[in-house]
């Protein structure tokens, strides 16, 4: 590994956001669940969580430039699992949802753990999830138009959150719990012994001071024939 990758995964670390996620309801189309993933990733946020589409995803050509190789999507069929979860584990759900009840996105504090909850293109937020969540943000209209692609409207509210957090130095300093930090670093850094050791439900073999696998060739000697 050169000391300039090596350098850059670190930082990228020490700068993720384990407080700030984001939910998809049934976000159907691939190249709008892949630029919110995009927009996760270029705010800090190393998991989202999606819920499958009843009628499934529409297929489109088109990447998030590898930004799914530095995000975690976790999967469910229904919205209240994440949803349950998160609140769970202290965190403030959001939906960008339109209706009277919903307030100015820039209004809300996304120092706090929170969740931002998007809807399906159409539809919107689904009715079991508005039943859920703590509150529902708006991105203020001056067109025709009603609402913003659903990609963008993530990207625009997730920008207000980085620009909050970075105010508030949580930016400044990891806070990824280190064994988090340890098997994030290890899967970037070593992605195909990563995939390597997961078929085979092998332990990460630990690493040096430069991110290489300490004594690699015994290492690789003695799960050769595994």
């Amino acid at each position: 590994m050169t000391p300039e990758r090596l350098k850059r995964i670190r930082q990228v670390l020490n700068r993720r956001q384990p407080d700030l996620t984001i939910v998809a309801d049934e976000v159907h189309k691939g190249r709008n669940l892949a630029a919110i993933v995009r927009s996760a990733d270029a705010v800090g946020i190393d998991q989202v969580h999606t819920v499958s589409p009843k009628d499934g995803y529409r297929s489109f050509r088109g990447t998030a430039s590898g930004s799914n190789k530095w995000v975690e999507v976790h999967t469910y069929d229904s919205v209240s699992e994440p949803i349950q979860a998160l609140q769970a584990k202290g965190f403030v759900v959001l939906a960008a949802h339109l209706d009277q009840g919903a307030v100015d996105y820039r209004q809300l504090d996304y120092t706090r753990p929170t969740a931002l909850l998007m809807g399906t293109e159409r539809a919107g937020v689904s009715d079991e999830a508005l039943g859920q969540v703590d509150a529902r943000v708006v991105i203020p209209m001056m067109g025709m138009v009603e609402s913003f692609n659903v990609s963008v409207a993530a990207a625009i509210i997730l920008a207000e959150a980085q620009r909050q957090r970075q105010q508030a130095g949580l930016y400044d300093r990891c806070r990824l719990q280190p064994e988090r930090y340890r098997y994030l670093f290890f899967r970037w850094a070593h992605p195909q012994v990563a995939q390597f050791c997961d078929a085979r439900g092998l332990a990460y073999p630990a690493l040096d001071e430069q991110g290489e696998i300490i004594n690699g060739p015994a290492w690789y000697r003695q799960v050769a024939g595994l």
